[in-house]
């Protein structure tokens, strides 16, 4: 074993304070926590995290928006002009928002109810938890499902050769007169998916999920001193949510299927998926006149679609004020 010729005395001799006071000089230095910032930097420092966001506005909504807006009064060789406009009414694009709005309010209506009552139910219900948590799943899910493959469950499920379809035409009887009776075949009770009535059973399937989202934080927020208040005062039921809790959820309600007319109003690949072009939705028109394929005249596309700008922009209006009429009575 070798030695170092220090032995144990060294180590435990007492050290001199200048020792001590070197040994402690010696750790790293304390980290000046008052740097100063430069005053462009704390101006402008946390508006660097919306820069993705502004970028995405003004390339997606922005540019788009202005040059529809400018080819909405041209010409094909880029003159001014009313013409375009002057096309809004025709009396097929006439027809085209006609039957536009008319399914975006069948199915805001639709869907705004129908999922009201379950959003109701997996909050103020006794509905258990492992329920609300599968109805909450499937709304996030369904609520974002659309398009071409929405279009091709609908036809897979309840098309003309479709399995929920085959199953029921096979559902037959005999009569006495020995005639054969299938009382549920949906296409000969005069049922057609690929008609208005399909195409609103097809955005029924995203609408009321997306009610479901939108409302059920309302529904949370109706507070229970009001409902234990009302009780007290020996309301009923049926009287505490027609003097307190419809009023209070009321803008909200509207709100939510204002949200719920303008998803469907803009919904285009769906349609087009499910229908091929045959129902003659304002979208679908549009997609001809910029595609070329049907018509082509782009500009008056572009006119069409200013049409549903003025119109998307009146119901951004009404959910906007609702939205703070909810806000101003959740918080009283």
């Amino acid at each position: 074993m070798v030695h170092s010729g220090r032995g144990l005395e060294y180590f435990s001799r007492p050290r001199p304070l200048s020792y001590i006071t070197m040994t402690q000089s010696s750790s790293p230095p304390s980290i000046n926590k008052n740097i100063k910032r430069s005053p462009l930097f704390e101006r402008f420092g946390p508006w660097i995290g919306f820069l993705p966001f502004f970028a995405f506005i003004v390339f997606f909504v922005i540019v788009p928006s202005t040059n529809l807006f400018i080819g909405a009064f041209q010409d094909t060789k880029g003159n001014f002009t009313f013409e375009n406009i002057q096309v809004m009414f025709n009396p097929y694009v006439l027809k085209s928002y006609g039957i536009s709005l008319q399914v975006s309010l069948i199915t805001s209506l639709a869907g705004g109810i129908f999922g009201f009552f379950i959003a109701y139910a997996i909050t103020i219900g006794k509905t258990p938890k492992w329920m609300r948590n599968i109805l909450m799943t499937f709304s996030g899910l369904a609520a974002n499902f659309g398009g071409v493959p929405l279009a091709f469950a609908f036809i897979a499920t309840i098309g003309h050769t479709g399995f929920i379809t085959a199953f029921l035409r096979n559902i037959c009887y005999t009569s006495p007169a020995h005639q054969q009776y299938c009382p549920f075949d949906i296409y000969e009770a005069g049922f057609n998916l690929y008609s208005v009535l399909g195409l609103t059973l097809a955005y029924l399937y995203f609408q009321f999920p997306l009610m479901v989202l939108t409302i059920t934080p309302a529904l949370e927020g109706l507070k229970k001193e009001w409902r234990e208040a009302s009780d007290n005062l020996g309301a009923t039921g049926w009287q505490y949510w027609w003097y307190v809790g419809l009023p209070v959820l009321w803008p909200s309600i509207l709100g939510a299927m204002i949200l719920l007319f303008s998803s469907a109003f803009g919904a285009f690949a769906t349609a087009q998926a499910l229908t091929g072009g045959s129902i003659y939705l304002v979208t679908i028109l549009i997609g001809q006149q910029i595609r070329g394929d049907v018509l082509n005249n782009p500009n008056e596309g572009y006119a069409l679609a200013l049409g549903m700008v003025v119109i998307m922009s009146v119901c951004i209006v009404g959910y906007t004020i609702l939205q703070r009429q909810t806000v101003k009575w959740l918080k009283s």
